[in-house]
Formats: C-alpha cells, structure tokens, sequence
C-alpha cells in the first residue's frame, strides 16, 4: 500500500536559490565535482500524505528519504553530487500526486522520486513521470495493475511504464497471504469481507476473497464502506447476522479500526483482519473497545528483527526525527538508496559527471540495481516489482501489533 503528525525538516530545501540546468543544479560552496569547484546538486523527490489521516505513514516515508540522502553526503556515495529531497503532500489525493508529479518533473535537477503511499494516487503520477523519463520508486504501493498491467488477472502481464518501480511486494501475494493464514492458520472457514472503494482496497479484498474460497473457505458476504465517513453501523449488522466467524477488510486504518469497533460492539466476537493499510498503532486507537486477535499483514518481515536494519533505526533515532518511521521506513530508505546508486552508476559512467540525459540513463541503471539493503536485498524484476516476497501477518495484542508469522511467499 501504504503512521500522523507534522515534522519540519532538519534539512531546509531551497530550490528557489538553485540554479537549474539539465544535469543538475550547482552549488559552488560545497566544493568538489564541478569545473566551478562546486558539486552537482540532485534531488530526489517525495511524494507522499504529510497531511490528513494518513500523515503519520506519509512522515515516515519522508523522514527515511531524508536519512539515505544524508548518509549519502556524509558518505560521498557519490563523488561531485550532493542529494538533496523535494518533499510534496498530496494528501491521499489522486489530482493532488498528479500537480506534485508534474512540479517535480518541471524541476530539472530531480532525477527520481519516491512514493506515493497510496495505490490510487501512484495512478495519477505514472504517466507523467514516464513521458519525462523520470524513475519512480514507491515504498507501498501494492496494487498488481500498476507495474503488470490491467489485465494481469488474466494471465496477461503488461509493464505500462518503464519508469515505475517499488519496492513493496504486491497485493496478488498479500491478498493471498493473509487468506492462507486466516484459513490454514487461524482456522476461520466463513469471512466477512468489507472494502473501502478504493483502489487499494477493493483490489486486495478481491484477491484475498479468490484464494480464501479457492481453500476450501466461504465467502459469507461482502459490503462497501465510504472513506472519511465514522458509522458504519449497518455493515457491523451485516456482519453480526451473517454468521461469519471472522472479517476481511480491504482498506485503511482510520475507518478499519472503526469497522472493528463496530463489529464488536454488535455481539459479534470475531477478529478483523486486513492488509498493510491497517497495520498502524493509529488502528487500534481508533477502536473504543479492545480489538485484541485482529490481524493484518504486512510487506516483508518486521524491521526490528533484522540484522540488516540495525543501522538504519539507530541513525533515525539519532537525526531526532520527531514521527516513526513507520510501516514503510525501511522500504522507502531502500527506495531512495536504490535512486542513489543509480545515479552513481550514471556519474561513474559519464567519467564522474551528471548527463545532460541523466534521467533516461538512471531509469536504464534502475533496471540493474541489486544491493543488500534495510528491508534484505533490493533488486527489481521485468515489471518494476521487487523480487522480495516477504510478509508478515501481526496481531494486535493489548495496547500493540505483534508479529506472529513471517515467511517468502510460495504460490
């Protein structure tokens, strides 16, 4: 897909100051890659909801952005550039991303970008990123139609843009995850399932309901909720009278830990469970009763527990960023730091210089990119998609999300 609060950053962009040429802008006080003795300035822009219900993910995508563009300058990752971010709020509106996409590709020295959160935004950016040769990289998007094509659940995988990449593996293995477990491991054989219209949404309610009943499952009923709308009285009804002995929910944590509340408070003693959209601390808030067994997934396995992402939440804790990094810290570091060795690959290339086409030769150089990074190793496949299929199903214990199940996704 896809935790809330404002953060001013540590880091003051001053684009206006900047003067932009097609390689890049020039900064002649740093000193180092450029004939002037100045260092070529690239940046690396976010999109993301740094406003609104779901800011507290949006910050979390930001802030990591932030820390891979620092540790790149402190580390001279690459000799001559110095990285900078252009962080822009769209909100979790789709003609929002698609103003910011359009901004960031007007500016001339943004040589890739990060986000968005939500599915359905990244639908309004992909192509104009892609007609500017402009390398996009999300953390959280998971809908499967956005790297493979419309016609993906026909067998028919398509790459609609060469510009698109993520690093969050899709909602065709997440929907099929959370199915396995919710009738494999927990034992529930009747679900409810709900979902929010969205892109999102809709999307992994659909894939998830296919594979749940392809296990032997029923689908004992489904309803639609409205985004931003807080009774959703009738649907717990829906549920309660059903019979089902669990609910699936396809959508995001404000109006999920909701639904759950609902159901609950309806009689009906059963978990909810849903996909990365509800795994948040904000979920389990938003409920007025405890909502102790509810489930969610989650891409890959839980960034405490590995090796890898040690360094990474101790220089987060120690630049004093004031949001988490959230459910998506560690891949949106990974995104920005794959965007970062690409252009390295392209500098290094151009005999330690920027191209004048240096975004057409960083989308070709993304294509290439294989390291071990925050979340494990990082590396792309035909379709943009990451060749991670870790997962994690959580379940909310007391005040709490704890991680019961993480395996690599087999189909």
């Amino acid at each position: 897909m896809r935790h809330r609060s404002l953060l001013i950053l540590t880091t003051v962009i001053t684009t206006g100051a900047l003067t932009l040429t097609a390689c890049g802008s020039r900064d002649d006080s740093k000193g180092g890659g450029s004939d002037s003795g100045g260092k070529t300035t690239v940046v690396i822009g976010v999109d993301a909801p740094l406003t609104g219900s779901l800011s507290a993910l949006g910050q979390g995508i930001k802030n990591s952005v932030d820390l891979a563009v620092k540790t790149a300058n402190k580390n001279n990752e690459v000799p001559g550039v110095e990285f900078k971010i252009e962080a822009l709020d769209d909100q979790a509106v789709p003609a929002s991303g698609q103003a910011n996409a359009t901004k960031l590709v007007g500016m001339k020295d943004v040589l890739g970008v990060v986000g968005p959160l939500n599915s359905g935004v990244s639908q309004s950016m992909q192509g104009v990123f892609n007609t500017a040769n402009l390398t996009q990289v999300s953390p959280a998007n998971t809908n499967p139609a956005l790297s493979q094509g419309d016609n993906w659940g026909k067998g028919e995988k398509k790459r609609p843009f060469k510009t698109y990449f993520r690093t969050a593996t899709t909602d065709v293995i997440q929907g099929k995850f959370a199915a396995q477990y919710l009738f494999n491991d927990a034992k529930k054989k009747k679900v409810f399932v709900v979902d929010d219209k969205q892109t999102y949404g809709a999307g992994l309610a659909a894939i998830f309901s296919a594979e749940f009943e392809r296990l032997g499952g029923k689908v004992v009923g489904t309803d639609h909720v409205t985004v931003k709308e807080t009774d959703f009285s009738s649907t717990a009804d829906k549920v309660k009278s059903s019979g089902a002995d669990s609910v699936y929910f396809g959508g995001q944590y404000p109006e999920g830990g909701l639904l759950s509340d609902q159901v609950k408070k309806t009689g009906a003693k059963i978990p909810t469970m849903g996909g990365d959209g509800i795994y948040d601390p904000q979920f389990i808030k938003a409920s007025g009763v405890a909502n102790d067994g509810d489930l969610s997934t989650s891409v890959g396995y839980p960034v405490e527990k590995l090796p890898t992402a040690k360094k990474f939440i101790a220089d987060y804790q120690a630049g004093g960023y004031k949001d988490p990094y959230a459910a998506y810290g560690g891949y949106s570091y990974d995104a920005a730091w794959s965007i970062i060795l690409a252009v390295k690959a392209v500098v290094e290339a151009n005999d330690g210089k920027v191209p004048d086409d240096a975004r057409a030769k960083v989308t070709e150089e993304m294509a290439k990119v294989s390291f071990d990074g925050v979340t494990g190793k990082v590396a792309f496949d035909e379709f943009g998609d990451t060749t991670n299929k870790q997962l994690t199903v959580y379940k909310v214990e007391g005040a709490d999300w704890k991680d019961v199940k993480s395996a690599t996704f087999e189909d």
